[in-house]
C-alpha cells in the first residue's frame, strides 16, 4: 500500500512539473508575440527626436529598444571605430562613429557595413559628408563586453560588440566632460556618398519556438499519467494474488 501511495504521489510530481513546464511556455509565447508586435511598430513608425540626457536615466529595452530616431549634427570621422559584423554582404565591419548633436550631446552611430577591404579611412573617405547631416535609424541599447566567446580589447582596437562606453573612453570621448548617450543608432538604408557604408542591414528577428516547447511539454506530461496509471494498474493487480 505505501508502496503504491509513494508511486502515485511521484507520478503526480512529474506530470504537474510538465504541466507546469508547458503552461509557461504559453505564457512566454503570448508575451513573445506581443514583443514582436511592439518592435514591428517601432520601427515602421515616424522617427521621433534621439532622447537626450533628460531621458537616459529611463531607458530600458522594453521601452527603447529599436526605436525609430532621428537626430541631426556633426560627425567626427577620425574617431570611427570598426566593430567586427558578419551580415547578408559577407564579413566585414560596422562603422561605428560619434555624432554631435545639435543639442550638445554626442550619439555612437553605426553608420552601415563595409567589406574587410575597406577597412581604412582612406578607402571609404567618398562616403565622408562634409558639414551638417540628419540621420534616422533605430535606436539600440550599449553591448557591453564583447561577442559571442570574444571579448572587445580596447588596446588592440579589435572590437566584437558595439560597447558605447568603451568606445567612447578608448576614442577620447570623455563622458565627465562630454555627455555621450548610453545607446548607439543603427543608420537606415538611405544611401551615403560613395556607397559605403552601407546601412538599414539591422537584423530584427526573435525566435518564438515557445508553442513547440509548450506542445512537448504537454505531451511528456501526458505520457507521464499514463505510464502513471498504467503501474498503478500493475501494482493492483500484483497486489490482489
Amino acid at each position: 500500500m505505501l508502496a503504491r501511495i509513494a508511486l502515485l504521489l511521484a507520478g503526480l510530481a512529474v506530470t504537474g512539473v510538465f504541466l507546469a513546464l508547458g503552461t509557461w511556455q504559453v505564457e512566454r509565447r503570448v508575451w513573445k508575440l506581443d514583443l514582436i508586435d511592439r518592435i514591428e511598430a517601432r520601427i515602421h513608425a515616424e522617427p521621433v527626436p534621439a532622447p537626450g540626457p533628460e531621458d537616459w536615466a529611463g531607458l530600458t529595452a522594453a521601452s527603447a529598444e529599436y526605436r525609430r530616431v532621428r537626430l541631426t549634427g556633426r560627425f567626427a570621422y577620425d574617431r570611427a571605430t570598426l566593430v567586427q559584423a558578419v551580415t547578408g554582404r559577407g564579413a566585414g565591419f560596422w562603422v561605428l562613429v560619434p555624432l554631435t548633436t545639435d543639442r550638445g550631446f554626442t550619439v555612437l552611430v553605426n553608420r552601415g557595413f563595409v567589406p574587410t577591404e575597406f577597412r581604412e579611412r582612406a578607402a571609404r573617405a567618398a562616403g565622408e559628408a562634409d558639414g551638417e547631416v540628419t540621420v534616422t535609424g533605430l535606436l539600440r541599447l550599449t553591448e557591453p563586453g564583447g561577442g559571442f566567446l570574444r571579448r572587445n580589447d580596447p588596446a588592440a582596437d579589435r572590437w566584437y560588440s558595439r560597447d558605447v562606453a568603451a568606445i567612447a573612453a578608448a576614442r577620447g570621448i570623455d563622458r565627465k566632460q562630454a555627455e555621450v548617450a548610453p545607446y548607439f543608432v543603427d543608420a537606415d538604408a538611405a544611401a551615403n556618398p560613395g556607397g559605403l557604408p552601407v546601412g538599414g542591414l539591422t537584423v530584427v528577428a526573435f525566435h518564438n519556438n515557445h508553442l513547440v516547447y509548450a506542445l512537448t511539454w504537454y505531451a511528456l506530461a501526458g505520457m507521464s499519467a499514463a505510464a502513471l496509471i498504467y503501474a498503478l494498474r500493475g501494482s493492483r493487480k500484483v497486489s490482489g494474488r
